[in-house]
């Protein structure tokens, strides 16, 4: 709809430019016959005396000098660029950097699989060391499991046994000095001090006392032969 209205309208117009008076009845024909009838200039190229530049001229850009620029004007013009197609073709060194260049981004068929296969290999290790680092983790999990449930039950177990040493310290201190103590007060602390030290010395006493006992009892004789 829209580009139909654009259409009338530029019709309309080059009409009025024209000085040709508007057709309403026949608009939309008038503007297809004059869009037929458009003849454009055709693009002049001048092949009998073509602007070549000057290479020896301080003039000409430099970016008129190079074979880039020598190859467009040799398939604009063709031999009358007076251009040798020769000195188009490259020179081996820049052929060679070609071949580099393809052998680079475009290997053969051989060198493709054979990378494609080391790739595959390189996957297949890298796998097979995942699965033997997870195969070793599960065999090491049944310990694992035994010690952190070891560890749990020995927490528990010692946080029980404090407890129960802290109240029996709180009770001998209650009976000590006939009213609760704080545990943290330095009097609790002392008290606690001087009972580690008794049970520390009787330690050492019982453990005199058993290496003594040991001294003295008679060694045992060799059960005899029969």
């Amino acid at each position: 709809m829209a580009a139909s209205v654009l259409c009338r309208r530029a019709a309309v117009l080059c009409r009025t430019l024209a000085g040709v008076p508007p057709n309403p009845a026949g608009c939309r024909c008038g503007s297809l016959l004059q869009t037929a009838s458009y003849n454009p200039r055709p693009l002049r190229l001048n092949l009998t005396d073509p602007h070549i530049p000057d290479k020896l001229s301080d003039k000409t850009p430099e970016w008129q000098k190079t074979a880039r620029y020598d190859g467009k004007l040799f398939g604009r013009y063709g031999s009358a660029s007076g251009i040798d197609p020769a000195s188009l073709w490259p020179s081996p060194e820049q052929l060679d950097g070609i071949v580099e260049e393809e052998k680079q981004w475009q290997p053969p068929l051989e060198a493709m699989l054979r990378s494609i296969e080391l790739e595959e290999k390189e996957e297949t290790q890298k796998r097979l060391a995942k699965e033997k680092i997870i195969a070793a983790n599960l065999a090491k999990m049944p310990k694992m499991i035994a010690d952190w449930r070891r560890e749990k039950r020995e927490t528990k177990q010692r946080l029980k046994d404090e407890k129960e040493r802290r109240g029996k310290l709180l009770a001998q201190a209650r009976e000590r000095f006939g009213y609760a103590l704080d545990p943290r007060s330095p009097k609790f602390l002392e008290m606690v001090a001087e009972i580690e030290k008794e049970e520390k010395k009787k330690r050492k006493l019982m453990k005199r006392r058993l290496k003594e006992e040991q001294a003295a009892a008679p060694d045992t004789p060799p059960a005899a032969s029969s």
